[in-house]
C-alpha cells in the first residue's frame, strides 16, 4: 500500500497533476513507486516530487522541488522515465580557448553542472554535490575517484549542447555516473564521459562505504539494468593507469590552487586537476593538436596551502583504445601524467591524455 505523509498529501492537495510510475528493485527486492506532481502554472506553487516505496512499514521520502525563477530559465529536466536527466547549454565567449572551442575544462565543468542539477531536480541537496539526507546528517560527501573524458568534437562559441547524465551503484564503496553530449543542431554525438564517485567524511576525511540507507536514497533514480556510456568491451575507459617514474620529460613545477580553485567540499575541485595536468604538456602539441581522451585517477585531497608538480612524459605503450569516431594513429600523441606535493612527493593523481592532430582551417 502506497502511503504519503500528512505534509505531503497537503501539498498534494493543492492544484496538481499527478503521475505514478512504479518498477522492481532487483537489489533490495522491493517495489518501488515514483509520484511526481507539477503544480498549475497559475497557482504559483513549487512542483513536489515523492518518492514512496509500496513495501508495508517503509517510510516515505519526499521532498519539495525547486520552482525557483533559476529552475524555471534553465534548460533541463528528467526523461521521461525519470532514471536520466538532459540538459542544453549555450558555450559562452568566456568558455573558449583562442581556437574558439570550448576547453576541455569547460566540457568537465559542465559534466559536473548537469550532474548536481540532476541530483537536485530529484530532491537532493542544493547546499553540496548531490548529497542525500542521510549524508547531511551524517556529514558525508561524494568525491572524485575517477574521470574518464573523450571529446570526438568540441563544440564553438555559440553553439548549443545537450548533456544528459545517470548514475548507478558501483560496487559497494561508491557510485557511478555516465554523460553522453549531443550537438542539438545536427543530433551528433560529440562526446562521453563516466566517473567513479566514493564517499567521504567531512570531518575525519576517511572514505568511508555506501550504507544500505544512503543506496535506498539514490538507487530509486538509476536505471535499474547497467547502462554504459562506453559499453564497448575493453574500453579505454577500463584501462589501469601505469605511475610516471622519474624523471619525467616535461614537468611544471609548483603550482598553487587559487582561492577559487576550492569548492563547496573544501578541497580543490576536480577540475582543477585537469588544467594542472596540461600544464606541463609540451607546447609543440599544444599549438598543434587538441586534447581527445583525458583519464585521470584521483589518489588523494588537494588543499589550499599545497605545492603541487605536474610532470609528463610520452608514451607509446597502448593504455587502451579510442571508443569513438576516431581511431589511433599516426596523428595522434600519447601521454603519462604524474601530479604530486611539491618537496614531499605525495601522489595526488595520476592520468593519461591522447592528443589528436589538430583539423586546418
Amino acid at each position: 500500500m502506497l502511503k504519503l505523509s500528512c505534509n505531503v498529501t497537503e501539498k498534494l492537495s493543492q492544484s496538481c497533476f499527478f503521475s505514478f510510475s512504479s518498477h522492481s528493485d532487483p537489489v533490495h527486492r522491493r517495489n518501488v513507486s515514483s509520484v511526481s506532481c507539477s503544480h498549475l502554472r497559475k497557482t504559483g506553487l513549487d512542483p513536489l516530487r515523492a518518492i514512496a516505496s509500496t513495501d508495508q512499514g517503509s517510510v516515505v521520502q519526499a521532498e519539495q522541488g525547486s520552482g525557483t525563477l533559476a529552475d524555471r530559465l534553465r534548460l533541463g529536466s528528467l526523461t521521461e522515465d525519470g532514471l536520466s536527466y538532459k540538459e542544453k547549454f549555450i558555450v559562452r565567449s568566456y568558455e573558449v580557448g583562442s581556437n574558439k572551442t570550448a576547453t576541455v575544462e569547460t566540457v568537465a565543468n559542465l559534466l559536473q553542472e548537469v550532474g548536481c542539477n540532476h541530483a537536485q531536480s530529484v530532491g537532493f541537496s542544493t547546499d553540496g554535490f548531490a548529497t542525500t539526507p542521510t549524508m547531511r546528517k551524517l556529514h558525508l560527501i561524494w568525491v572524485t575517484a575517477r574521470m574518464h573524458i573523450e571529446i570526438y568534437k568540441y563544440p564553438a562559441w555559440g553553439d548549443v549542447v545537450e548533456i544528459e547524465t545517470w548514475c548507478q551503484s558501483e560496487g559497494r564503496i561508491g557510485t557511478r555516473r555516465d554523460w553522453i553530449l549531443k550537438d542539438i543542431a545536427t543530433g551528433e554525438v560529440t562526446g562521453r564521459a563516466t566517473s567513479k564517485w566514493v564517499m567521504m567524511n567531512q570531518d575525519t576525511r576517511r572514505l568511508q562505504k555506501v550504507s544500505d540507507d544512503v543506496r535506498d536514497e539514490y538507487l530509486v533514480f538509476c536505471p535499474q539494468e547497467p547502462r554504459l556510456a562506453f559499453p564497448e568491451e575493453n574500453n579505454r575507459s577500463l584501462k589501469k593507469i601505469p605511475k610516471l617514474e622519474d624523471p619525467s620529460q616535461y614537468s611544471m613545477i609548483g603550482l598553487k590552487p587559487r582561492r577559487a580553485d576550492l569548492d563547496m567540499n573544501q578541497h580543490v575541485n576536480n577540475v582543477t586537476y585537469i588544467g594542472w595536468v596540461l600544464e606541463s604538456i609540451p607546447q609543440e602539441i599544444v599549438d598543434t593538436h587538441e586534447l581527445q581522451v583525458i583519464t585521470l585517477d584521483y589518489r588523494r585531497e588537494c588543499q589550499q596551502d599545497d605545492v603541487v608538480d605536474s610532470l609528463t612524459t610520452t608514451t607509446t605503450s597502448e593504455i587502451g583504445g579510442t571508443n569513438g569516431s576516431a581511431t589511433s594513429g599516426h596523428n595522434e600523441s600519447q601521454f603519462l601524467h604524474l601530479l604530486r606535493l611539491s618537496g614531499e612527493g605525495q601522489e595526488i593523481n595520476r592520468g593519461t591524455t591522447l592528443w589528436r592532430k589538430r583539423a586546418s582551417r
